[in-house]
């Protein structure tokens, strides 16, 4: 048995965002949001459901779920593989977008409905935080006083989750072990019995020709731009390392020749004082005047007389 990476395009979407998988995703949103008064969804409408030919033409390394929940609550479910310049603004402007254009001209404010957007993200964004899951919502900053709760920022960091099959215990758990490893499985473990129909759906003996070609190609696609990143970076890290070399030898060689310039006046300077001194000394000067002299100490000039 062999099961489709869910952090693809094709499997996400066609997991959490056709009809057919609608209590799929009420599950997993209800095992992931946090609503007032641990109210639940109940039921939910998917927007641009799933369909093969619309999914051909898209060339981003991101795929998006839209859906409008029972309370007229919009979410917004990105499953996003590769971190990029500008992420986290993107992800700002979606939110504010769709939360916008709920209105027509002329309309009220008051008609505007809430919209949360739910990121599942391949790569480590809050490097100060260990939680696998972050929440943001409108606070004031010092007495954590709520402004709205009509923007809500969630955000699942998959590399952060380490839990092994069988120290799994919610169903949040569950789903999240599932977007992460479903391409590793090989049959359906009893720790995920309560979400097989999600790991039926990406069985690769239930898809058609079609699907399998489009899902293996997409694959080849975001490993061939994670490779040219990771390759970007490595030259980016060894050409850092080289002038940094560079740097420091020239420095170094700029420091040592200072360096040896000031040793050798200091040296020169020693031995012409000395050279003063035992001239003095063979002419017969007192040690006191060959002190006043020189500068030497009274000792320094009875050990150049032995």
């Amino acid at each position: 048995m062999k099961f489709l990476d869910v952090k693809t395009d094709y499997a996400f979407k066609k997991v959490f965002g056709s009809n057919e998988n609608k209590p799929l995703l009420i599950r997993f949103l209800n095992s992931v949001i946090v609503f007032n008064d641990n109210a639940k969804i109940k039921d939910l409408t998917i927007e641009d459901p799933y369909n093969i030919p619309m999914l051909k033409g898209m060339k981003d390394s991101f795929v998006d779920v839209k859906a409008v929940l029972d309370n007229d609550t919009k979410v917004i479910i990105e499953m996003q593989v590769l971190n990029h310049k500008g992420f986290e603004k993107r992800v700002l402007y979606n939110m504010a977008k769709n939360y916008s254009m709920q209105l027509h001209k002329s309309e009220d404010y008051h008609l505007l409905n809430p919209v949360i957007a739910l990121s599942i993200v391949d790569f480590i964004m809050f490097e100060d935080s260990n939680k696998v899951i972050n929440n943001f919502k409108l606070l004031e900053k010092e007495e954590f006083i709520n402004y709205s709760d009509d923007i809500e920022l969630i955000f699942i960091e998959l590399p952060k989750f380490n839990k092994e099959l069988n120290q799994l215990k919610t169903l949040q758990e569950k789903f999240i072990y599932f977007i992460k490893h479903s391409d590793n499985l090989t049959l359906i473990p009893k720790e995920l019995e309560d979400i097989k129909d999600a790991l039926a759906t990406i069985n690769e003996a239930t898809l058609t020709p079609e699907e399998l070609e489009l899902q293996h190609k997409r694959k080849e696609f975001i490993y061939i731009q994670k490779s040219s990143i990771d390759l970007a970076q490595e030259k980016g890290f060894e050409q850092g390392v080289e002038r940094g070399i560079e740097k420091g030898l020239k420095q170094g060689i700029e420091q040592g020749i200072e360096q040896g310039i000031e040793q050798g006046i200091e040296q020169g300077i020693e031995q012409g004082i000395l050279s003063v001194a035992k001239n003095s000394i063979s002419q017969g000067l007192d040690n006191q005047t060959i002190s006043t002299i020189t500068g030497l100490e009274i000792d320094q000039i009875e050990n150049l007389r032995e």
